[in-house]
């Protein structure tokens, strides 16, 4: 009995190790939005949260440090043999540095993000989609059963593995979309809230397939930019191609309200009572809030 539970242990910390490495990437990339999140919308009380996400960032990107720098260093390479994204670039930053000027010198109050703001929210949209992209990796649990291990490798050791994995990825995607209607209340954009989520849960439809199907990645916006729109083009036109996006964004709607029922119940059964301000019942001056947010 003991012999076959040291086999059982050994076969299972193999498959956890072959698991290892795609799942720590994906962790990486589904927690980067969350921690974006922190610096565009909202910086949470909880510092048990606060330090739980740049733990899980840092513990992630060590073990794929060198496919980040392999990534950065093929972002440049990119860059450089295309000139056009670099005049669109150029332009963006001139754009963005007139209206910068226009707002220091009018003192506009409709203005009030920098240019570096900006080009976080842009990486924050770009990013978003990999979280709920892990729920996809359930693929691999599939293949891993199909694999013909034992019931209890299955069920103590692979199923989970996958659902840490899984609810990790998915609850930055909730808690990401959270911080960011908090913050359209505080700017007055309340009843846009509804419209932004619906928005972004069809463009994060759109990001999963091409990353499952079509096999693109986030940075695929920087460097072919014009092999991802004519792809996205031409899946707009496929019957198939639409039908997964369409169950994709119903799947990702669902989940995400159930999932933010249960964190902004969480988190009013935790906010500090006797007239602290809490974001999960917002009062009715954006004014205030802003004022009142540590």
């Amino acid at each position: 009995m003991t012999a076959q539970l040291m086999d059982w242990m050994t076969v299972a910390w193999g498959i956890l190790q072959g698991n290892h490495r795609f799942m720590v990437w994906n962790t990486f990339l589904a927690v980067v939005p969350l921690a974006l999140s922190f610096w565009l919308f909202h910086k949470p009380r909880s510092q048990w949260l606060r330090w739980g996400v740049f733990l899980i960032l840092g513990a992630t990107f060590l073990p794929t440090a060198h496919r980040v720098f392999r990534t950065g260093i093929f972002l440049l390479q990119r860059l450089s043999t295309n000139y056009l994204i670099w005049i669109l670039i150029l332009t963006l930053i001139l754009m963005s540095s007139e209206i910068w000027h226009l707002r220091r010198t009018q003192n506009s109050p409709t203005v009030s993000r920098s240019l570096l703001w900006w080009l976080g929210f842009v990486a924050f949209i770009a990013f978003l989609p990999n979280a709920p992209y892990v729920l996809t990796d359930v693929i691999h649990l599939i293949n891993d059963i199909r694999a013909g291990h034992s019931a209890w490798i299955i069920t103590l050791a692979l199923i989970p593995q996958y659902l840490i994995f899984m609810m990790v990825g998915f609850q930055s995607y909730v808690l990401s979309l959270i911080y960011l209607t908090w913050y359209m209340e505080r700017c007055g954009l309340r009843r846009f809230t509804r419209v932004a989520e619906l928005v972004i849960h069809g463009l994060t439809a759109v990001g999963i397939y091409l990353g499952r199907f079509q096999r693109f990645n986030s940075w695929d916006i920087v460097t072919d930019p014009d092999i991802l729109v004519r792809s996205v083009m031409n899946d707009l036109i496929g019957r198939l191609p639409v039908l997964v996006m369409i169950v994709t964004f119903v799947v990702i709607m669902v989940l995400y309200w159930l999932f933010k029922q249960l964190t902004l119940a969480l988190m009013h059964r935790n906010s500090t009572p006797k007239g602290v301000w809490s974001p999960v019942a917002p009062v009715e001056s954006p004014a205030r809030d802003s004022e009142t947010q540590g």
